[in-house]
């Protein structure tokens, strides 16, 4: 009998990590997790909330407010992430998103809840987890 395991690929931005993390989640039938999409996701949250990054106070309580979730379609081999039940794959992909995921992963209050929400998802095991850091 096999046990599931947790997988962490951890790299440098368009090193292909996203790639191989997808093949070897659909290979394993485990879930796909990109700890990436999941700042993007708050990003979109922030902007749609017309929230200022220099108002923390605000971000902090817009946090515990957020679902955020992973869909996998084994049609398409397609992974998305949902926000408060909603995909949002491609609006977190946008340009003005990509402008602001990199200084909202920088503030602390962001880091920690989306890296207890990545520990919650492999606390059952059976996922790939996909991002810079996502090791550590």
């Amino acid at each position: 009998m096999s046990q599931s395991i947790n997988i962490a690929i951890d790299g440098h931005s368009s090193c292909g990590k996203g790639t191989l993390a997808k093949a070897i989640a659909s290979e394993l039938s485990y879930l796909f997790i990109d700890s990436g999409a999941m700042y993007r996701a708050v990003t979109l949250a922030i902007i749609r909330n017309k929230i200022s990054l220099d108002d923390l106070q605000s971000i902090e309580e817009l946090l515990p407010t957020l679902q955020i979730e992973f869909d996998y379609n084994e049609g398409s081999n397609f992974h998305h992430i949902i926000l408060n039940d909603v995909d949002v794959e491609k609006e977190i992909r946008s340009m003005k998103v990509a402008n602001l995921v990199s200084p909202v992963s920088k503030i602390s209050a962001v880091r920690k809840f989306l890296v207890t929400r990545q520990q919650l998802l492999g606390f059952k095991k059976g996922v790939v987890m996909d991002g810079r850091d996502i090791g550590t």
